[in-house]
């Protein structure tokens, strides 16, 4: 699957392999192996090319861009729903939102957010208005 989803990716972001390859620091022959599904990227590479895409290594890994595309230019038509990745909590109950989501969102630092619950349907957050701006 991250063979196709690098090909999808690189194309969407107008990206040529050379940049790819210059912006993680391997080759372009790297890169057309990896899109080939000739080789994998290391774990580390992985983690490179899922920020430079704005998604996690799991999406990378796993989600079928070509099929689904969930990126937040959607034009007209846009329903509107994405999947930002998956998320670990911290030893203190942080969690970081993911980079698209908060500019989907536009959430910046400071911004107040409020987390609702249903048992049965899971958690839910929301951005909260400043009144004052």
């Amino acid at each position: 699957m991250i063979d196709m989803n690098l090909k999808y990716l690189r194309k969407k972001y107008s990206y040529s392999q050379e940049d790819i390859a210059e912006k993680i620091g391997v080759t372009r022959q790297s890169v057309a192996k990896w899109e080939n599904g000739e080789s994998l990227p290391d774990v580390y590479k992985c983690a490179e090319l899922a920020h430079l895409f704005e998604t996690s290594v799991e999406m990378l890994l796993y989600y079928n861009y070509k099929e689904n595309d969930v990126s937040a230019d959607k034009k007209s038509g846009d329903d509107g729903k994405y999947i930002f990745g998956v998320v670990k909590m911290g030893e203190r109950g942080q969690i970081v939102i993911p980079k698209l989501a908060r500019k989907v969102f536009d959430i910046n630092q400071g911004d107040r957010i409020i987390v609702l619950g249903d048992k049965e349907k899971g958690m839910a957050i929301a951005k909260i208005p400043n009144p004052f701006k």
